[in-house]
């Protein structure tokens, strides 16, 4: 997680304000969503991407260009097939016709749920074009006239970036059942609680042992597919030079503007160590000298660094330093 923080840190456009946006889908979407997971997981992140930024740009009134960092997930608290995204956004966009920043502070929901369900209906309409896939369709505008669910976390995300990428991280690293969840194996069935979005209770289910394996599995990816990418002024292939207009743009805005992204340094391993617990980690208890790392041995993995096995694989030849003595 510490890694995947520093990345996001690395992507993230200082004195832009972010929000935390969850699109999701009804539930008469979820069998075709999971029956054809290799055709619309893909297309679902670009439409949740496509859908925001006509969003913003159609309440600011000018073309803007957002930036998101997209994670999707295909589980809801009790551990079944409810694909979504969780999605980091700017509030608001670049407006390349007028080189500069655009923050969007009012966000009119209703516009935001009607939006995300045409964005939504029409990606599967265009990726599964069937008769049965129209028909659903179809019926989806007529049972759902105000739009589908489009969550906004109320306030902003936090504004330092390593807090806003740990705030994001639970949505990456989370699996469908966390093991405090289980509260019982018996042989052939498994208890589990989940907190319900329904009820806003803990509630308890009983499921036999293939049920509850099954409910896991389904939430496997395909081989290759990644379930965090970035977007708009976010993307990779762009960020740099976008990076230096925003900056550009940002520097005629006297002060920091309250809630945005604040770049602070990454902390080591041995500063947050000591953060943590108080004691230096490289600081022997012994003699009070300073120690130099040589291996890593865990109770339950055994060893996961040693280096000597680092020096053997030619690390220190190849970044030209010696190995004698």
């Amino acid at each position: 997680m510490d890694d995947w923080v520093a990345q996001v840190g690395k992507m993230l456009h200082e004195g832009v304000i972010y929000r935390h946006i969850v699109l999701t889908v009804p539930d008469v979407l979820r069998t075709p969503f999971y029956q054809n997971a290799d055709v619309l997981l893909s297309p679902f992140m670009k439409c949740g991407v496509k859908c925001l930024d006509d969003f913003f740009s159609t309440v600011s009134g000018k073309a803007l260009k957002g930036g998101y960092i997209v994670v999707i997930q295909t589980h809801g608290r009790n551990g079944q097939y409810n694909p979504h995204l969780h999605i980091i956004s700017t509030s608001g966009g670049w407006d390349e016709q007028a080189q500069k920043w655009v923050h969007v502070s009012y966000l009119p929901y209703p516009m935001l749920h009607k939006k995300w369900q045409w964005y939504a209906l029409e990606m599967c309409r265009e990726a599964l074009p069937t008769d049965a896939i129209d028909h659903l369709v179809k019926a989806c505008y007529a049972k759902y006239p105000n739009g589908f669910v489009a969550n906004v976390q109320k306030g902003d995300v936090p504004s330092r970036y390593q807090s806003l990428a740990t705030y994001l991280a639970k949505y990456v690293v989370s699996p469908p059942i966390s093991l405090r969840r289980i509260d019982r194996y018996a042989g052939q069935s498994v208890t589990y609680h989940y907190r319900s979005h329904k009820t806003e209770r803990v509630e308890w289910e009983r499921v036999d042992v293939y049920t509850f394996i099954g409910r896991m599995i389904q939430h496997v990816f395909p081989k290759g597919f990644k379930r965090i990418r970035y977007y708009g002024v976010q993307a990779t292939k762009t960020f740099a030079k976008i990076k230096h207009l925003i900056h550009h743009a940002l520097a005629k805005v006297k002060g920091m503007v309250t809630g945005a992204v604040k770049i602070i340094a990454a902390q080591s391993y041995r500063e947050r160590y000591r953060q943590s617990s108080g004691r230096d980690p490289l600081i022997c208890p012994h003699c009070h000298h300073e120690m130099g790392l040589w291996k890593v041995w865990h109770p339950k993995y055994g060893v996961v660094y040693d280096e000597l096995n680092a020096m053997s694989r030619g690390r220190y030849e190849a970044a030209g330093r010696s190995t004698s003595g």
